[in-house]
């Protein structure tokens, strides 16, 4: 059993900032499997579906970014996931728009969704697929991600959505250093 998890914060005032694009992505592989993440459990919105007779759960807290460890490891427990086979989905500060880390554990960057997560899960050592929004110095970091992407942001987010498409395709059946090594460019 697999777990992703695209971090976000819910209401229609977040759908379209830096900080969501964990919740866009996920909806993005969602629908490209015929499905919505439409489901509430544990203060989260989530579906499961059997791919390759694995089950996969796809899941975007809805406990605001700050807190999404309360809902990820609700679900780690309920459903007995071992954290090796959690991937989540986070925007990152440190990456150009649109380029693309996976990572097998690491610190949280100062990233408050994935601090949060490491508090519950009690360890770093979890998989990452970050997706850069670049930095602008000139706007404070929290106006920043906050902050509505720009119509060039949207054309290079839309021309990786087949790609991390494919990621999460092959997160489900491929070893992990083997994923990395396929998609992390050096």
């Amino acid at each position: 059993m697999k777990l992703i998890v695209g971090l976000g914060n819910p209401g229609k005032e977040y759908e379209n900032t830096r900080h969501n694009i964990g919740f866009l992505f996920i909806d993005k592989f969602a629908s490209s499997l015929g499905i919505k993440i439409n489901k509430e459990k544990f203060n989260g919105l989530y579906n499961e579906l059997l791919i390759n007779d694995e089950k996969i759960i796809l899941l975007k807290p809805l406990s605001y970014m700050n807190l999404s460890g309360e809902v990820v490891i609700k679900f780690k427990n309920f459903y007995k996931i071992h954290t090796e086979d959690i991937l989540i989905i986070s925007d990152d500060l440190d990456l150009e728009t649109s380029k693309i880390k996976l990572k097998i554990k690491g610190s949280s960057g100062g990233h408050n969704g994935l601090k949060n997560i490491e508090y519950h899960l009690q360890t770093s050592n979890y998989k990452r697929l970050k997706i850069g929004i670049s930095n602008n110095k000139d706007i404070s970091t929290k106006d920043y991600v906050l902050g509505n992407f720009t119509k060039e942001e949207k054309v290079k987010l839309d021309e990786i959505t087949p790609i991390i498409i494919n990621i999460l395709n092959d997160y489900i059946v491929m070893d992990f250093e083997k994923l990395m090594s396929k998609y992390n460019k050096k």
